[in-house]
């Protein structure tokens, strides 16, 4: 889950003002943890406490209400409904990652993954993005190759994985749609060489900088065993006392690290 909130920061310079390389300094000071992250933490909040997932996404929006959210999530999380907006935006793939620690199988995965999602983006696309994020990253902590994986993903979403990111780099615009930026993110992980580079390589294609990147690292993470310890020491230093302490938490009781 580390991963996801390094790719969020890493990300967030980049937003408004895509850079389509990868010669980036990575760890900037413009960089800061955004609703991506703030909502990836109330995910794993839910899920270590059992708290309902939209009870868990109001409380944190509450408590960082400035992170960047966009604004039908922002009216929803301010109300006091608990039905969904039908939407088929981003956000519920880029908070699902804990969800692909957290199941013991892969259905579980799938189902806790859907009831992420059906707060908020109960869209059916908005479901699938959550399902495909949090199941490939299910697949790949479990030794599943990037072939295996590519053609479950497809079979199962029928997203077109065909695309590289140098293909998709030169006409991508900003999209915030799951089916027009989770196989892009995605992809990129698929053809990154580490964990650093899938950020890298995320960032590099533009359109919604932090939400690809948080996503592409997300399962990098998973696939690549670990991310380097410099940057998680420096991921893990930009979040306040609270969210650190949760992360650690989930860290120690889901994932087994220290």
């Amino acid at each position: 889950m580390l991963g996801a909130l390094l790719g969020d920061m890493v990300g967030s310079r980049f937003e408004w003002h895509n850079y389509q390389a990868k010669d980036f300094e990575l760890c900037h000071a413009a960089c800061r943890a955004t609703d991506d992250s703030v909502l990836t933490i109330a995910t794993a909040q839910a899920l270590l406490d059992q708290v309902p997932f939209g009870e868990a996404y109001r409380c944190w929006y509450r408590r960082y209400p400035h992170a960047g959210y966009g604004g039908s999530f922002a009216a929803w999380a301010a109300g006091d409904s608990f039905k969904g907006y039908n939407s088929f935006g981003n956000g519920s793939a880029m908070r699902v990652a804990p969800v692909g620690w957290y199941g013991k199988t892969l259905d579980e995965v799938m189902r806790l993954a859907r009831q992420s999602a059906l707060p908020t983006h109960n869209h059916p696309e908005g479901i699938k993005g959550a399902q495909a994020v949090a199941a490939t990253i299910f697949l790949a902590r479990c030794g599943e190759s990037k072939q295996q994986m590519k053609s479950w993903i497809e079979e199962t979403f029928f997203y077109d994985l065909a695309m590289t990111p140098d293909d998709i780099r030169p006409d991508y615009t900003f999209d915030v749609t799951c089916q027009g930026s989770v196989p892009q993110a995605i992809s990129c992980f698929l053809h990154s060489n580490n964990y650093e580079d899938a950020i890298r390589t995320a960032v590099s294609i533009g359109g919604d900088s932090d939400t690809i990147a948080c996503i592409s690292g997300s399962i990098a993470e998973a696939y690549y065993g670990s991310i380097p310890d410099p940057l998680g020491k420096w991921c893990l230093a930009n979040l306040d006392v609270s969210q650190r302490q949760l992360v650690k938490r989930f860290r120690h009781e889901v994932m087994g690290a220290n």
